[in-house]
């Protein structure tokens, strides 16, 4: 045991590490005077980050979810920035400089930022609408697409170290941080002030961030990834799988188990998202496929976003578009558009994940992962939410320390951390022999399973799946052990085992979404083995539930 035990620790990475502690003097936190639960969640998230009280701030803004050009400027631009440079927060400095025309002129430079968050909390308007008073000169040289200036707050607010001087409100603003690969570089002197919310369908979910978030933090971001690409192998969307498997792979080397599904279809409603840690996909317009389930086995501090132009346009909405959804259903942490950006100037998908998985705060990520600023985008959770600032080894030794229900988790890891090494699979199914919580846990028995039946274990790999079904499954690891075990026992040629596990399935998920799928497979068993009553069953309800269709 022990010599694989060290096989496999020796192949932890360090992963990065951020230059700043993540802190809450670092942040200020920004409520709506007019909401009275803005003020309360802001007052909370200051309370759990510890952020010092002079710097939450209150601005008594309009209600709605859109606001003017100039209701952004007069009530939150111009008076935090004046709150900020007051409180010495931020420093700016006037120097002298000369134009393209030689003529003198002065321009501000932001000299110090003891800052580099900003969090608005649930009531903060999230949309700047268009303005067609507004003209300027420079716009005509824009792309004709980009000759708007509606933007998301969040991403606007983030441009406030050049709002003294001004910029173009028509398109967006280059990302100076954008594949940042040091967090020095995300820092209001060199690039953006980091702007996320607290913010969702209630008051209550907003508040929860920031508690899902430090208990991610205190015990592990676990669980398993979810990728939902579309097959693209060109054209102009072709960039969006292209992330999609960047963030893939980059899920797998930091020690996830994880699903890139290459079907041109999004998740369907049946699909077993089972203890879900991180997700991504596109592209539907509203919530679909397992999301719009009642449950969602979201694991505390868990990512999940969806890829499309209005994801977050509706963000406080439990059942419109993908942010608000998500965020009813659990997530932790999200992203979204506000309005229309390009697919270009969404999250690079592959920096995100390789940043947030290694190291980096959910601000720095999201930042990192931004070609623009002065935009769409907008980013919900606890800016400050740093899941892995341990290494594998490190969390691993304190799981055993604890002896946390999380240990299997962390078992798991080294093992995908092995595959993505190379190691050989008969190192992994002896290194899972000798873990004694295999035996006791539905996580590492159905991995163990699937090695083996990879290995061509066929028997033991049914074995296994049929222990990890006395193991206290997830619900949705449930179906997808039982659906698992049928294919392999009719694979085997065991159809009499294959078909009452598949009957004894419908009588556990009475709900399961998909019936016909499971009449279809049920069919095919009763045929072989010659039952004409189950045979004839199977087929008016296959012909009952199409006629539904």
């Amino acid at each position: 045991m022990r010599r694989y035990y060290l096989l496999f620790a020796g192949l932890f990475f360090s992963g990065l590490t951020s230059l700043f502690a993540a802190d809450g003097e670092q942040v200020v936190v920004v409520y709506n005077r007019n909401v009275p639960e803005s003020k309360e969640v802001a007052q909370y998230y200051a309370r759990m980050r510890q952020v010092p009280a002079d710097q939450v701030f209150g601005f008594a803004m309009a209600k709605p979810d859109h606001i003017s050009r100039t209701q952004y400027r007069e009530q939150l631009e111009r008076p935090l920035l004046k709150k900020l440079e007051s409180s010495r927060l931020m420093v700016f400095e006037k120097m002298a400089t000369t134009n393209s025309e030689g003529a003198a002129t002065f321009k501000f430079h932001l000299t110090d930022s003891k800052i580099r968050y900003a969090v608005l909390c649930y009531g903060m308007p999230y949309i700047i609408a268009e303005d067609t008073n507004i003209v300027e000169t420079a716009a005509q040289k824009l792309n004709p697409n980009l000759r708007r200036n509606e933007a998301g707050v969040d991403s606007e607010l983030a441009c406030l170290p050049l709002a003294k001087n001004g910029y173009l409100l028509a398109g967006f603003i280059p990302n100076p941080s954008y594949l940042a690969t040091n967090p020095a570089a995300l820092h209001p002197l060199r690039g953006p002030l980091m702007v996320t919310r607290l913010d969702g369908p209630s008051a209550a979910i907003a508040r929860g961030l920031v508690d899902k978030a430090m208990q991610a933090e205190r015990d592990g971001l676990w669980g398993r990834a979810y990728f939902d690409a579309r097959g693209l192998t060109n054209g102009s969307y072709l960039v969006g799988d292209e992330w999609m498997r960047a963030a893939a792979q980059a899920s797998r080397h930091a020690g996830f188990e994880t699903v890139l599904d290459e079907a041109s279809e999004t998740f369907p409603v049946a699909y077993p998202l089972s203890q879900v840690a991180l997700y991504a996909g596109w592209y539907d317009w509203q919530v679909s496929g397992p999301f719009t389930r009642v449950q969602v086995e979201f694991m505390p501090g868990a990512f999940a976003y969806h890829l499309h132009s209005f994801s977050a346009n509706a963000l406080r909405d439990p059942a419109r578009n993908w942010v608000g959804p998500l965020l009813e259903k659990g997530a932790t942490a999200t992203m979204g558009c506000v309005l229309e950006p390009f697919l270009e100037t969404t999250p690079d998908l592959g920096c995100f994940f390789s940043r947030f998985l290694r190291g980096f705060t959910f601000g720095e990520a999201a930042y990192a992962s931004w070609r623009t600023l002065s935009w769409q985008i907008v980013a919900i959770g606890d800016p400050l939410y740093r899941p892995a600032a341990k290494s594998p080894r490190e969390w691993h030794e304190d799981l055993e320390r604890r002896q946390s229900k999380y240990l299997e988790w962390s078992q798991l890891r080294i093992v995908v951390l092995n595959e993505a090494k190379g190691v050989a699979r008969s190192n992994v199914i002896e290194y899972l022999e000798q873990v004694p919580l295999t035996r006791a846990s539905a996580v590492l028995s159905e991995k163990l399973a699937e090695v083996c039946q990879a290995d061509g274990q066929k028997d033991r790999a049914i074995g296994l799946c049929r222990q990890a079904l006395l193991l206290a499954p997830s619900p949705q690891q449930k179906i997808r052990l039982m659906l698992t075990l049928s294919r392999w026992l009719a694979e085997a040629g065991r159809e009499r085992e294959a078909m009452n596990t598949l009957l004894d399935f419908q009588k556990t998920f009475t709900d399961y979404p998909s019936p016909l799928e499971i009449w279809r497979d049920l069919l095919p068993l009763a045929e072989k083995l010659g039952d004409t009553h189950q045979v004839s069953q199977c087929r008016q309800e296959i012909l009952r539930l199409e006629s539904k269709r």
